[in-house]
C-alpha cells in the first residue's frame, strides 16, 4: 500500500469513541497508574482478543472504501504478484531440500491463494500463522473455493512449534507489530506513552496540555512522556546532538524479537519479507522528525492512532537494518536486501505481465495498472523493500540478482 513516510507527533488530546476497546484500555492505563508504553497500547489496539483491529472481525483489506476495508495489499492488486513471488519461493525450496510453505499474516488469502496455484504440487504443506480468527475463516473459504484440490495441504498454526524447516514469506506483516515510541527533548530521550486527560482520568495523569478540557464528560487519550533509562535510546550511530529537540522515532523490539524466534527454530530453510520501510542510516536520519507511524481508515491515512481506537490500522516502517541484525544474530544469513520493484522486476514480472497477452483488454489494462503500482517509484516499487534470509547453503537468490542493497544496512 502506498503509505505517506513522516507524521507529526503534537500533543495534543484525543476524545474517546466509545468503542468498547478505548475502555478496556483506559482501565488497564489506570491500573498502571496513568502511563501505558505505546508498545503496550499498539497491543491492544490490534491485537486485544475480540475487540482489536485485527482480531475484532472488522474487515481490513480490500480493494477500496466501498467495500469497507481501509487498506489494499498487493496481492490484492494482480494475481501476477503471487506468480512472481513464487519464483523465488521455489528456487528457495530446491535449494534449501524442504518442501514446506510458512505464511504470516496471511491476510484475505490472496497470496496463499496465488502460491498455491503455483507451487501446490512442489509442496507437502502450506502453514499459515495468522492472529485473526475472522481472516483465517476467510483464506480457507477462499482457499476452499479456489484450490478444492490443493486445500487439504493447508494447515492453520496458533503457535510456532520448537522447530521448523521450509520457505517463509512474511508480506506486510512487520509493520504491524506493536513498536516503542522515543521522544528528543534537547537533552535527552524520553519513552513516549498514552494517558488519560478529563474528569474521570487520575489527577497526577492529566497533563497541562488537556486543562482546557476538564469539563468534558469522557477521559481523553493523550500523550505522555517520561524520561528513557539510563542508555535506552534509538539504535544508531547518530550523536544525540544531532536530532531537532521534538524528534519522534519508533524502535522495532518486537519485530526483531519475532525474526531472531524464527532463525532460532528454523532448522533448514528461507525467509522472505516485503514491506515498507529503510535501512537505519535512513530510518533514524536527524530530518526525519516526525518518525513513521501512521494509521488507515477507509483508505485514508492520518498521524493519530489516539482517535478511532479499533477501528483503524495502525503501522510503522520497518528498520531493515535491525531486522537484518536480529536474524544475523540468531543463526541467518543474509540472502539479499532489494527494492520490491528491483525484486519482482529480478523474478519476473515483466515476463509475466506480457503472458497475459491473450486475456481481455480490460484484464491487460488492470494487469498493467498493477504493475505500475508495483514497480514504480513513487509508488510500492520503492517505498517496499524485500530481505531475504538463508539457514544451510547460501545461494544466489534470484530475486537479488541485480540491484542488490545489503551493502547499506
Amino acid at each position: 500500500m502506498n503509505r505517506p513516510t513522516t507524521t507529526d507527533h503534537s500533543v495534543v488530546a484525543a476524545p474517546l469513541n466509545g468503542h468498547p476497546l478505548a475502555d478496556l484500555i483506559a482501565h488497564e492505563i489506570r491500573e498502571r497508574g496513568g502511563w501505558m508504553r505505546f508498545e503496550r497500547f499498539m497491543e491492544l489496539a490490534l491485537y486485544a482478543p475480540g475487540l482489536g483491529y485485527y482480531s475484532g472481525g472488522r474487515r481490513v483489506i480490500g480493494t477500496g472504501p466501498q467495500d469497507g476495508s481501509d487498506f489494499v495489499t498487493a496481492p490484492e492488486l494482480t494475481p501476477l504478484f503471487g506468480q512472481v513471488v513464487a519464483t523465488q519461493l521455489r528456487q528457495a525450496l530446491d535449494a534449501t531440500g524442504t518442501n514446506e510453505i510458512w505464511e504470516f499474516g496471511a491476510g484475505t488469502g490472496a497470496l496463499a491463494e496465488q502460491l498455491l496455484g503455483e507451487l501446490g504440487e512442489r509442496i507437502s504443506r502450506y502453514t499459515i500463522v495468522d492472529l485473526s480468527g475472522t481472516l483465517r475463516d476467510r483464506q480457507h473459504q477462499r482457499l476452499q473455493k479456489e484450490h478444492p484440490s490443493l486445500v487439504h495441504k493447508v494447515v492453520w498454526a496458533d503457535s510456532l512449534p520448537d522447530a521448523l524447516e521450509g520457505v517463509i514469506v512474511g508480506n506486510e506483516v512487520l509493520d504491524a507489530m506493536p513498536v516503542h515510541l522515543m521522544s528528543w527533548d534537547g537533552e535527552r530521550w524520553l519513552e513516549r506513552g498514552v494517558g488519560l486527560a478529563g474528569p474521570e482520568a487520575a489527577p497526577e495523569t492529566a497533563p497541562d496540555a488537556a486543562s482546557a478540557d476538564a469539563a468534558d464528560t469522557a477521559p481523553r487519550f493523550v500523550w505522555l512522556d517520561r524520561r528513557a533509562p539510563e542508555g535506552v535510546r534509538p539504535p544508531t550511530e547518530r550523536a544525540d546532538s544531532e536530532y531537532v529537540p521534538g524528534t519522534v522515532t519508533e524502535t522495532h523490539g518486537q519485530a526483531e524479537a519475532f525474526v531472531a524466534t524464527l532463525a532460532e527454530r528454523m532448522t533448514r530453510g528461507a525467509a522472505f519479507f516485503l514491506d515498507y520501510g529503510f535501512p537505519e542510516g535512513e530510518y533514524y536520519h536527524p530530518q526525519r522528525t516526525g518518525g513513521t507511524l501512521m494509521c488507515h481508515h477507509l483508505h485514508q491515512s492520518d498521524p493519530d492512532p489516539l482517535v478511532k481506537v479499533g477501528d483503524k490500522d495502525i503501522t510503522s516502517h520497518v528498520n531493515f537494518t535491525g531486522i537484518a541484525l536480529a536474524g544475523q544474530e540468531a543463526g541467518w544469513e543474509v540472502l539479499g536486501y532489494a527494492s520490491q520493484g528491483r525484486f519482482l522486476t529480478n523474478c519476473g514480472l515483466g515476463e509475466a505481465l506480457a503472458r497475459t497477452g491473450e486475456a481481455s483488454t480490460a484484464e491487460q489494462f488492470k494487469a498493467r495498472g498493477a504493475m505500475q503500482m508495483l514497480l514504480a517509484e513513487h509508488e510500492m516499487g520503492e517505498l517496499f523493500k524485500v530481505i531475504g534470509f538463508v539457514k544451510g547453503p547460501w545461494f544466489e537468490a534470484i530475486g537479488f540478482a541485480q540491484g542488490d542493497r545489503t551493502h547499506t544496512l
